[in-house]
């Protein structure tokens, strides 16, 4: 069963702090308070990831908030799928995870994306990763 992923946790913390920072430099703001508490929990017993139905409301709110800042699908508009390859070169989904990924929910995609990561195989990580960076990150500032 897929669920959250520690890094997209300490993601989602990082980008709450940066939106609704502490005023008095102590006390965090509500988000930051529902998923730093998932979050000590998960370092305390070692985890890695924790099942989405043990998180509270307010954690799982605040983590669908920054998640759906995130990139939806890893594709880079090529896809080997279409040719008869089982994974994409492309982006490094299977035929099925590019067949499904509409009606993923935000837990199961998350968990693709931690496995292309991870894998760092598809084209989008080397020959093709321009097509992957977002418009910002090509941005020069002169």
């Amino acid at each position: 069963m897929p669920g959250l992923h520690i890094q997209d946790l300490e993601a989602a913390i990082n980008w709450w702090r940066e939106r609704r920072p502490s005023q008095d430099g102590l006390i965090a703001c509500d988000e930051v308070l529902a998923l730093a508490e998932v979050y000590a929990d998960m370092v305390y017993r070692r985890h890695t990831h924790l099942p989405q139905t043990r998180l509270k409301p307010t954690a799982l709110s605040a983590w669908l908030a920054w998640y759906a800042t995130t990139p939806d699908a890893p594709c880079i508009a090529i896809c080997s799928t279409t040719q008869g390859d089982a994974v994409c070169k492309g982006c490094g989904r299977s035929f099925d995870e590019i067949q499904d990924w509409t009606v993923m929910d935000p837990f199961e995609k998350r968990a693709v994306w931690h496995r292309i990561i991870h894998e760092q195989t598809a084209w989008r990580f080397n020959r093709y990763a321009e097509r992957a960076r977002s418009p910002s990150q090509d941005e020069v500032v002169a």
